[in-house]
């Protein structure tokens, strides 16, 4: 029950909080309305979650395009799919849960086939989240205290989103105080003709990248770079995401599908493209860029129809994609990765928007 409510106008659009649901404790989740003229974005303190995004398709009908759950008690009772949450402190795997740092060796739990994945057993999903409006958006703080599931030092951490016109622009803000790892991404999960249409078998993606991150049978980066070329991990063109996902490859036999990590063109900073996904039944399209210098494309092939929460709500296999870019999985135990070492002093930014626009057929 939306219990209380606050707005906040802005020159491009409008802020509305209102309450979205208790957590066991009592303590109140709220969610953040965030209305500009092309689109719908609702965010949730729990997980400083993305809850549903409304764009238009070519012939100006509105739908929600990412998953989730229409009650919160669905968010709390899924343990497994991480939707629309902010995952860390650091998303995506680490081996053995174990990394060295400043030449002392820290354990993280192991949650996912003898390693660590997206901040251990309770990663920053599954917490709350401090929200506050701001222009155009909302800002959602979270401080992980020293030796938070093994991770070294106090972790401020500040996430923005804001919409404009037809994008939802996603910026973190990170410091510590003291040496520390970290990795930061939105982990939802879109489907271009709406939430519960079919898969997204049918719908095109483009990710220019010349190489991937190939992985073992545990799903961690063996640390090469493998040339896209001549692989079903070419999507250098448009390419069908179903056409090639069951071919003979052993890349895509141990993820049962895509979910693997693009090495993106362009400097680790810098503005790039990490992706554009077109549906051709609804005409929608969305692009994603990012300061990031990786992407983990995945094809949502852990989702099994399990139904969550009072209204039994449930997904299933490759009902949705995710686009979470990233540093590369395991940097801290890859020398020549793209470092996500933080240090005290520092304060690292990046960004991530998703831009919707429609095709004509």
């Amino acid at each position: 029950m939306l219990l209380s409510m606050t707005t906040a106008m802005a020159a491009h659009g409008s802020v509305t909080k209102a309450e979205f649901g208790k957590m066991p404790d009592g303590r109140a989740v709220d969610i953040y309305t965030l209305k500009s003229d092309g689109i719908e974005a609702r965010i949730m303190t729990y997980g400083a979650r993305i809850v549903s995004i409304k764009t238009a398709d070519r012939d100006g009908k509105m739908a929600d395009v990412v998953l989730g759950y229409s009650a919160f008690d669905g968010y709390l009772a899924d343990k497994s799919t991480y939707f629309g949450a902010v995952v860390g402190r650091y998303g995506n795997r680490i081996a053995h849960g174990k990394f060295s740092l400043d030449g002392h060796e820290y354990q993280l739990p192991i949650n996912n086939n003898g390693n660590s994945l997206h901040g251990g057993k309770i990663g920053f999903d599954s917490l709350v989240w401090q929200g506050r409006a701001i222009a155009d958006g909302v800002e959602m703080t979270l401080v992980s205290q020293d030796e938070d599931q093994g991770y070294p030092g106090m972790l401020t951490v500040h996430v923005r989103y804001t919409v404009h016109h037809d994008a939802l622009r996603i910026d973190y803000v990170v410091s510590t105080d003291k040496d520390t790892v970290v990795n930061l991404t939105n982990h939802s999960y879109f489907n271009l003709s709406g939430n519960g249409q079919g898969t997204i078998l049918d719908e095109e993606m483009m990710i220019p990248a010349d190489f991937y991150t190939p992985v073992d049978a545990t799903q961690i980066p063996t640390g090469v770079l493998a040339p896209v070329d001549g692989t079903p991990f070419d999507f250098r063109k448009p390419t069908v995401i179903g056409s090639r996902i069951n071919e003979e490859n052993e890349q895509l036999k141990i993820a049962g599908g895509y979910d693997v990590n693009w090495v993106l063109r362009g400097k680790n900073g810098e503005v790039k493209t990490a992706a554009r996904v077109y549906d051709p039944v609804s005409g929608r399209v969305m692009t994603v860029t990012t300061t990031e210098p990786g992407v983990q494309f995945y094809t949502g092939n852990s989702l099994n129809g399990t139904p969550y929460g009072k209204a039994q709500e449930r997904h299933e296999k490759n009902s949705a994609l995710c686009l979470e870019t990233q540093h590369y999985p395991d940097s801290p135990n890859h020398p020549a990765f793209p470092t996500t070492e933080l240090k005290p002093g520092e304060t690292r930014h990046s960004m991530t928007t998703f831009t919707f626009s429609t095709h004509a057929k």
